[in-house]
């Protein structure tokens, strides 16, 4: 890898993570995009789940005291549950198809609240979150945008939304890692970024992280949710226009 993509894969860790601390997602997308742009798709998938890992982690970790926890963990239950079926029938994505996906995922923000019948505080539905979320993950590489139809309806803050996303994500990551890492391990790490390029990106999301934070509270409730949409809805169009390119060009 040569120095270069390695400076391209840190900057993007910083200002993803940096997105994702305001608005709870997005930053993941971006990244992921990212990381395709450079790497093979199943390095993709593990790059990113270590990158957004530490930037989900850190994030729950500087807003713990506004997670819903009783949510994480039936959400972990589904993920577990996501990731045995996904190892069993693991089929990777061409990158025309990763573009595709990503671009799709974004436009789930914007159903109409009345369409939506799920809640993440009731327990069933928190499990069903974790297990259809996290399948999404594991074929599309991202699901922020399936994962905020759970918390459409809940009764919580712009801060517990934000914090209790962060710490599921931590979980679906980890799948992703598991999942695609294997593989790749037994191949001798093939595609995957250097250590040193990890080495340095991992602070930076973690610092990037700390910024959005800041910028959060300074969001009103309504706000968040506005500029959220807007910024998904470019993404997805520039996503499903990369895509419509791959597959003209075969």
């Amino acid at each position: 890898m040569t120095p270069l993509i390695g400076a391209f894969i840190i900057g993007s860790a910083f200002i993803t993570a940096a997105i994702s601390g305001v608005f709870g997602m997005a930053g993941g997308l971006l990244l992921k995009g990212a990381l395709a742009l450079v790497l093979p798709v199943s390095a993709t998938f593990v790059a990113h789940g270590l990158l957004q890992l530490v930037a989900n982690g850190w994030r729950a970790i500087l807003h713990r005291k506004h997670v819903a926890w009783r949510i994480v963990g039936l959400y972990a239950l589904g993920a577990f549950a996501a990731a045995g079926v996904a190892g069993l029938i693991a089929v990777v994505p061409t990158t025309a198809t990763l573009y595709l996906f990503m671009g799709l995922v974004p436009w789930l923000v914007w159903m109409p609240e009345r369409w939506v019948k799920l809640d993440a505080q009731r327990p069933a539905q928190a499990l069903l979150c974790g297990l259809s979320v996290t399948g999404v993950n594991l074929t599309a590489g991202v699901a922020g945008p399936f994962l905020d139809v759970f918390f459409v309806r809940t009764s919580l803050t712009r801060h517990q939304i934000v914090a209790t996303k962060a710490a599921t994500q931590v979980f679906s990551h980890l799948m992703k890692i598991i999942v695609y890492g294997a593989p790749l391990l037994a191949l001798g790490g093939k595609g995957l970024p250097p250590l040193w390029v990890f080495a340095l990106a991992v602070p930076l999301s973690m610092l990037g992280t700390a910024a959005g934070g800041v910028v959060l509270n300074r969001l009103s409730d309504v706000n968040f949710k506005r500029y959220l949409r807007l910024i998904l809805s470019g993404v997805g169009l520039l996503y499903l226009a990369q895509a419509a390119q791959l597959y003209i060009r075969g």
